[in-house]
Formats: structure tokens, sequence, C-alpha cells
């Protein structure tokens, strides 16, 4: 989605043409517009032949945030590798879920972590679950992975990789954090 000066939504579609691809109206609802764009990209789309199996074998663990394109940031092509994403980019047990498959079942060898400046998770709380709670009748079973040093919470989701039972390759595991502004990624370390 394209954003104005002002940090909000550029009227019209994804591309931020007022009627988006394939002629959608203004009127269409996100998902609609989406849909449209998949029928349109359907007409030239072409089976790439490639299996499930990383090329570079390796998976990426990276916030969800919208500002960061991971395969154009790295210089990867489809098919090079798996890209597990969440809020904070942070390792949980559904990231370890993944991260056991793609080791496991499908040949990956290296994990990459990436955190980012400017994450919205240093802005809330574990208190977001209590807010929930009041708010649906029920508490989550999931933590939020709030943290307020960057650094820190790549080292712990190092950490988290490296000692999992799950995982069969934790020599290579390196993290490190995008600078949304420059998109340029500073290594972290254990120190």
């Amino acid at each position: 989605m394209s954003i104005s000066a002002s940090g909000s939504p550029a009227p019209g579609g994804p591309s931020g043409h007022p009627s988006g691809p394939s002629g959608a109206t203004a009127t269409a609802s996100v998902t609609d517009r989406l849909v449209s764009a998949n029928k349109h990209y359907a007409e030239a789309f072409q089976d790439p032949g490639m299996d499930a199996r990383p090329v570079q074998q390796v998976a990426v663990v990276a916030c969800m945030d919208a500002r960061i394109d991971l395969h154009r940031a790295l210089g990867l092509d489809l098919g090079d590798c798996h890209t597990i994403r969440n809020a904070g980019g942070v390792v949980t047990d559904d990231t370890i879920r993944s991260l056991a498959i793609s080791q496991r079942a499908l040949g990956t060898r290296s994990v990459v972590l990436i955190h980012h400046t400017n994450c919205g998770l240093q802005n809330i709380t574990e208190e977001f679950r209590t807010e929930l709670e009041h708010e649906v009748g029920q508490r989550p079973t999931w933590a939020v992975e709030a943290f307020t040093d960057i650094d820190q919470d790549v080292r712990q989701s190092m950490t988290r990789v490296r000692t999992s039972p799950f995982l069969v390759h934790t020599d290579d595991v390196r993290g490190f954090v995008f600078d949304v502004h420059t998109g340029l990624l500073r290594e972290i370390t254990n120190k």
C-alpha cells in the first residue's frame, strides 16, 4: 500500500492507482483489490517448476513490518529462502515449529534473524494482553514479546534458536537489526 507524506494510506489500490489493477473500483474492499490483482498476475503466471526446498538452504525470521521488502533487501529471488514473519520477528514456539519443519523436512541449514528500528513492539507492553482480556473476556495464551532493547531481543532470539532441541542446524544462526531509514543491516553479536 502506498503511504502519503502524512503517513496515511494513499488513495487508490495497493499500487496507489485510483482504480487499482484490473479496473477494480474505488469502493472495492482491500481484499477485493488483492483478488483482482491476483487474477491479473495469474494471466501471465508460469509455474517456475521448483519445489518447497529453498535453493540457498536458509530460513529468514523477520518482523511483519510492511516497510521491509526482505527479498530485495537481502538480494534474494523466489525460491531462495523460507521466510517466517511475525510481530517483532521474535522467536516464539510457532517460529521454532516453522524452523523445525524448514530444517528437518525441507533442508535449510542457516537461520537469519532480523529485527528493525522503530518497531511497534517497542511501544507496547505485556499489558496489551490484559487489555484484550478486559475487552473480550478471555486472556490470550500467547505472550506479546514486547521489548525495549532491540539488540538484547535479537540476542534472545538467537539463543532460543541455538538452544532449541527441535532444531538440528544451529551453527549458522546470525542476528541483525534492519534500519528502516537507511536499508542497512547491523549485525548483533553475543556480547
